[in-house]
């Protein structure tokens, strides 16, 4: 069973829920709101999965 927080979403500000899924050693943020994701590893903080319309996650150089 995982342990799930309320949280800010950190892309839109609003209500968003933090799952730490203990087993598998991987914490999760969800927006339903924006569509907000993000799926890291609880253990090394390495990020396995993340999705956040609105923002470019490019290297600063315009196209």
């Amino acid at each position: 069973m995982p342990l799930i927080q309320p949280m800010p979403c950190p892309n839109c500000g609003s209500s968003a829920q933090r799952k730490h899924l203990v087993k598998l050693e991987q914490t999760q943020v969800e927006c339903p709101s924006c569509d907000y994701f993000l799926l890291t590893c609880s253990r090394t903080g390495r990020v396995k999965e993340a999705y956040a319309p609105g923002i470019y996650w490019g290297n600063g150089r315009s196209k």
